[in-house]
């Protein structure tokens, strides 16, 4: 018998089949409130980032196996062998400097050493001698040091450490 004059609706037996499937959209629900969420950090790439923000002072040697965004202050020695680092607009580093790719928007007072390349933007200031494959630098950066461009670029050859001619800076054409 039907109430307040609406049909009846044909209920289905109850059985397992009905409570599963309540259950696993909570269950789903709940796994995704419960996967953390990643702060700090961003990726470019499909790799990490870590990120040093404006009010971080670091005094010390930093290394790392992940890409790197220094928007505070560094002093000390930074190595990240296989990684990006990259000085914000914000970021100071007093340090010698060695990782695959070195991107300089803010200051870096000390040698800088790519293995890969380094590049140095319009708003970039290096107070120090550069060592990379590949070096950029954008009108308006500055650069005070001695260059240093190769293919092995920072390594010695043989028992000499004295520079050869793949190091120097030549003018293509």
């Amino acid at each position: 018998m039907p109430l307040f004059n609406k049909p009846a609706a044909k209920a289905a037996p109850a059985g397992p089949a009905d409570e599963a499937e309540p259950k696993s959209e909570l269950r789903e629900r709940l796994e995704r409130s419960t996967v953390p969420v990643r702060r700090g950090r961003e990726t470019t790439q499909g790799r990490t980032m870590a990120n040093i923000g404006k009010s971080i002072t670091i005094a010390g040697d930093l290394t790392g196996e992940e890409d790197l965004v220094i928007e505070g202050k560094v002093d000390g020695k930074v190595t990240l062998p296989n990684s990006q680092l990259t000085v914000g607009a914000n970021g100071t580093v007093q340090a010698e400097v060695r990782a695959k790719s070195v991107v300089v928007i803010g200051r870096i007072a000390g040698n800088v050493h790519g293995t890969d390349r380094v590049e140095i933007q319009a708003t970039g200031v290096v107070e120090g001698d550069v060592s990379a494959p590949k070096l950029i630098v954008a009108e308006g950066a500055v650069l005070n040091g001695t260059i240093q461009m190769g293919s092995g670029s920072g390594k010695a050859s043989g028992s000499s450490s004295a520079p050869t001619d793949d190091a120097e800076v030549r003018k293509a054409g």
